[in-house]
């Protein structure tokens, strides 16, 4: 199914006509320009989301990471440690980069990500 894209000028023309609503889908695409015109006219954007059209959807970064509660009743761990955690990323990291990848830059971003999920 072909796209609809949206204009700064398709926001104005709705606004004329009363129209102050706008359901936008993944066959409908909005511009940045659009999207600023709509929240200075009041008009609407019905979305799964209320971001910008050029901003990246990122759905590990914003939704609450679920804490696992460790079994208390099996002898096994509940997982890797954050150390062991750790030191796969870094192996892995290295089969696919081998070392292309400043040590530093990649802790930091490890850190970054294991917080990110829950892991400190």
């Amino acid at each position: 199914m072909a796209k609809t894209f949206i204009t700064e000028r398709d926001i104005e023309d709705m606004a004329r006509r009363g129209e102050m609503s706008l359901t936008v889908c993944d066959d409908v695409v909005l511009t940045e320009l659009a999207f600023e015109k709509a929240q200075r006219l009041g008009v609407s954007l019905l979305q799964p989301h209320q971001l910008p059209p050029s901003a990246p959807i990122r759905p590990y970064l914003s939704q609450p990471v679920e804490t696992k509660i460790p079994c208390t009743k099996c002898s096994e761990p509940a997982g890797p440690t954050e150390e062991e955690l750790r030191q796969r990323i870094r192996d892995a990291v290295k089969v696919k980069l081998g070392n292309q990848i400043d040590a530093d830059l990649l802790e930091t971003i490890i850190t970054r990500v294991l917080n990110n999920v829950g892991v400190k």
